[in-house]
């Protein structure tokens, strides 16, 4: 390894012990939740905390006692591990459906400089035992980060990256067939697919791997961003799925990918379709999306009533060629931080802790699918909604003599005597 190389590696988020970095951190803790809980006292704790994550069914989120065998992995392999439980109101006529799901978030395993298959395999390797962990915790459904096997190279538009993709049926599915069928779980794996019988195409896609290892189905990203760095469209387009909603042994599932977020409608359209979770494998940085990302998720879920795990890489990618956006900006190696801070957001309203800001992590999280019907039946959101308003707004939005409705102050413009 040169010192080029050996810089980059430094660079890289938590490699190993030896060069893990505290950089991502809040004032030298893991997270906000973190931060406050060890900083107020506890009576002022829990009135913040109120009012940050909310109540669930009124009362504070409790947390899960999970395995000796899941901590032991979590503290060998030093990933964050938490746990939490969203409870429903117990009806006369249904019984509780309740769901065990859990969330991944990583770091790269090696520098963006090392052979891209080892790239890929380290990556592997990093994430056995996370998965192992979410086994042995008995999660029903886990959900990884967005182009989970491969650095997030999209922003560099340098076209070497393209060997990562794969084809839905490829090494990354089979790896992760392996664990659905072990643990009985079904298992979200969002990868830059490359769709062999179209032309070699490629497409952000998540793939959907049932419980006895059974590949469900695909849903391709409906939205590309074409924001600073994040200007994906040199590598992929628009999906062309729709708003699927998968039917799991464990409930109604979507995947609403990274930039999707900021689409309220994309939201709309998984509820819509009936969906009970709605995954947001995602990668983002600081400086761009973080005051955002505590709050859209959490909104989508209580305006559509269903449950919501959103997922943020971790780390710094430092690549080899430094490369502009555009913007002004002097060139660069890196997109800057990945804050993960994955967490799960409830439809009414509360929400888990985050996950660390600087670590590998596993979120899960028992929740009754009951609340979904729930808050449905207390809000009536889909009742008092006017659809039929909003789709002639946007059957006439859409065409090209469109004016919008907009009533002016006949004095607005009369000139003053």
């Amino acid at each position: 390894m040169d010192k080029n190389e050996e810089e980059i590696a430094a660079q890289n988020g938590n490699l190993e012990e030896s060069s893990s970095t505290k950089d991502g951190s809040i004032c030298g803790y893991e997270s906000l939740h973190h931060l406050l809980s060890v900083n107020l006292k506890p009576h002022l704790y829990k009135e913040v905390s109120r009012l940050l994550i909310g109540l669930n069914c009124g009362k504070p989120l409790e947390l899960i006692a999970l395995p000796e065998a899941a901590k032991a992995l979590s503290s060998k392999h030093d990933f964050d591990l938490q746990a939490f439980s969203f409870d429903a109101d117990k009806e006369l006529l249904r019984e509780p459906q309740v769901v065990r799901v859990g969330l991944i978030q990583n770091s790269v395993a090696l520098p963006t400089t090392a052979p891209l298959l080892d790239q890929k395999r380290a990556i592997f390797q990093k994430l056995k035992p996370i998965i192992d962990s979410a086994g042995a915790s008995g999660v029903n459904i886990l959900c990884l980060q967005e182009a989970w096997m491969m650095p997030f190279a999209f922003c560099t538009r340098e076209k070497r990256w393209c060997e990562f993709a794969e084809p839905v049926d490829g090494e990354s599915t089979r790896f992760l067939q392996e664990y659905a069928r072990k643990y009985n779980m079904v298992i979200i794996s969002p990868i830059l697919e490359r769709d062999v019988n179209h032309g070699e195409t490629l497409w952000n896609t998540a793939i959907i791997i049932g419980n006895h290892g059974n590949i469900i189905g695909k849903h391709r990203k409906n939205h590309i961003p074409r924001v600073g760095d994040f200007n994906e469209s040199t590598y992929y387009m628009e999906g062309n799925t729709g708003h699927p909603v998968f039917e799991t042994a464990y409930g109604k599932i979507a995947v609403n990918i990274c930039y999707g977020r900021h689409h309220p409608m994309n939201w709309l359209a998984f509820g819509l379709n009936g969906a009970e979770i709605v995954f947001n494998p995602s990668a983002t940085v600081g400086e761009l999306s973080e005051p955002m990302w505590p709050i859209e998720a959490r909104n989508a879920a209580i305006a559509n009533s269903y449950f919501v795990g959103s997922i943020n890489r971790v780390g710094t990618e430092t690549f080899p060629n430094p490369f502009t956006s555009g913007d002004g900006k002097p060139q660069h190696a890196d997109f800057g931080h990945f804050y993960g801070s994955s967490h799960f957001s409830a439809p009414d309203a509360s929400c888990t802790p985050s996950l660390s800001r600087y670590k590998d992590g596993l979120l899960i999280s028992d929740m009754d699918l009951n609340l979904c019907r729930q808050l449905k039946d207390k809000w009536g959101f889909r009742m008092t909604a006017r659809y039929e308003l909003y789709a002639d707004l946007l059957a006439r939005y859409l065409k090209p003599d469109f004016e919008p409705q907009v009533i002016s102050d006949p004095l607005l413009h009369k000139k003053s005597l």
